[in-house]
């Protein structure tokens, strides 16, 4: 007697890593049309793709942090389990906007243009929250002067990159507004963290001086 599958298993259905699809460096966007993968819209995609993965590599290396001894001074807020929290929902946000870019005709229901601007509101509320904390910011910083900061550092230029990627994208082909306005935040966002873990871990930042 054959067993009936499962409601997971009817939904997820094995997909094999590699298809020959592409060996001839041709892809396909949502809806099946086939381009090269230079294309403008497919650069767009792998950079977000890019940005999610380097993401990712903070989020353990917090993960890995987690519970040593680093505490701020008395009366400043710690926010670095909403940090966390917050670059978990932005690689889940990430993974929806690559889908997004990947469609050369996307609509813009309401539901998006909300969610996207809600989160972009929750990313403004956050660097408010880390500003009240750390320094006042005056000039250039150099990354450098911890692991965790850097590696966010490294993921805002990417989200800059992934912003003049879309951008670009958006002078000659249809992306969703709100998404540039969130890869622009998100920027944002990813610098102010950067400068909160430095704190929290007492790394004095390195001040850009002009050389010449």
């Amino acid at each position: 007697m054959t067993k009936r599958k499962t409601k997971d298993q009817r939904e997820y259905q094995k997909v094999k890593v590699y298809t020959k699809t592409g060996d001839k460096g041709i892809t396909s966007l949502f809806g099946g049309k086939r381009v090269p993968k230079f294309s403008l819209r497919i650069e767009a995609v792998g950079t977000v793709d890019e940005l999610s993965s380097a993401i990712g590599v903070v989020i353990a290396e917090i993960q890995k942090s987690k519970g040593k001894s680093q505490t701020l001074p008395a009366g400043r807020q710690d926010y670095s389990s909403k940090v966390k929290k917050m670059l978990n929902q932005v690689q889940h946000d990430l993974f929806d906007i690559g889908a997004s870019i990947a469609n050369p005709n996307p609509k813009y229901p309401k539901e998006t243009s909300e969610f996207l601007e809600k989160r972009v509101q929750s990313f403004e509320k956050l660097i408010d929250k880390m500003a009240e904390v750390i320094p006042d910011f005056q000039c250039f910083i150099l990354p450098g002067v911890g692991k965790t900061g850097s590696q966010l550092h490294v993921c805002r230029t990417i989200a800059r990159r992934a912003e003049r990627r879309i951008i670009e994208l958006s002078e000659n082909e249809k992306v969703t507004p709100d998404i540039i306005v969130y890869m622009n935040r998100l920027s944002d966002l990813l610098f102010t963290m950067a400068r909160f873990i430095n704190f929290k871990e007492k790394k004095k930042e390195t001040i850009w001086q002009l050389q010449f």
